[in-house]
């Protein structure tokens, strides 16, 4: 993400917006900073979590500048979630919404990350949080069949099941051990919430979780639909209808007045989709608040 989409970005993040002086502040001084010391920081994150992050992970310093990188769905799984409930973290990445499950609502966590490089920042993250007894971290990649695939090794957070035409084009890869939604549910139980975010991948992971969607124990899902399956020729809005048609109902949420809007349609970015509005209600309407970048939400 370049500096000037940054910037429109902060200028229109509901967090940032309230504070926008502050925001830019610590987006100039994340830029100075790193470019005399590129290295690993470790910055504050919800309540009393830490984050470390590193130059170039959109997301993680996207957590920094506004506090919560992707706002609505991040507050949703705060307000969601409760003790001891299980949450699958599928595509982790460095364990940003893993961190919020499990060092902020002490939440249980299959937490899953394919890429080694990136395996290692969300273990760090966990251990600085001191969440290791509440988080199960996977090295593996989630499919719709257990087996091994290639995943591309120089994209940094957006590494990806390699396509045709990029293993034609010789790019790097590491192969990597894939399991199934239904078998991780076999294993470790049914979660509350899934969080699937795995670069166009979507399809081939939502294909090995018919048990676990169509289980009652399964209240809700957080799911990229961006445009990304394109690049392995799937079409996302049968990804939609496939939920739809096995009970959920896609939602935006607005955490300042807890209110859950049900969507004409699938967003161009994540979507929470929800079996069990009144469920859902009930616990977002009833969470506790938690502090980010000086607010109480």
């Amino acid at each position: 993400m370049g500096i000037v989409n940054i910037i429109k970005f902060l200028l229109n993040h509901p967090l940032s917006k309230r504070n926008l002086f502050k925001s830019l502040k610590r987006f100039l001084f994340w830029q100075i900073s790193f470019r005399l010391h590129p290295h690993k920081s470790i910055v504050p994150f919800v309540n009393d979590s830490l984050l470390i992050i590193n130059k170039g992970l959109a997301g993680a310093t996207g957590n920094y500048y506004c506090g919560l990188h992707e706002f609505e769905d991040m507050s949703f799984l705060l307000h969601f979630l409760r003790i001891n409930d299980l949450f699958f973290d599928i595509g982790a990445n460095i364990g940003s919404y893993t961190i919020l499950a499990s060092a902020v609502s002490k939440a249980n966590v299959v937490s899953v990350e394919p890429s080694n490089l990136t395996f290692r920042l969300l273990e760090n993250n966990i251990s600085i949080n001191r969440s290791n007894s509440f988080v199960n971290c996977l090295n593996i990649g989630v499919g719709s069949e257990k087996g091994t695939a290639r995943l591309t090794a120089d994209f940094d957070a957006i590494n990806h099941i390699l396509t045709n035409a990029e293993l034609e084009n010789k790019v790097s890869y590491n192969e990597v051990e894939i399991e199934t939604i239904d078998n991780l549910v076999s294993k470790y139980g049914c979660p509350i919430l899934i969080k699937i975010d795995v670069e166009g991948f979507e399809s081939e992971v939502i294909k090995g979780a018919h048990s676990c969607l169509s289980s009652p124990d399964l209240k809700a899902i957080i799911i990229e639909l961006n445009g990304s399956s394109n690049r392995y020729n799937q079409n996302e809005n049968l990804i939609h209808k496939y939920l739809i048609d096995i009970g959920f109902k896609p939602f935006d949420y607005f955490p300042f007045e807890r209110k859950l809007i049900l969507k004409d349609g699938k967003g161009s970015h994540n979507t929470i989709y929800i079996k069990d509005y009144y469920f859902a209600l009930n616990r977002v309407s009833t969470a506790d608040k938690f502090s980010v970048v000086n607010e109480s939400i």
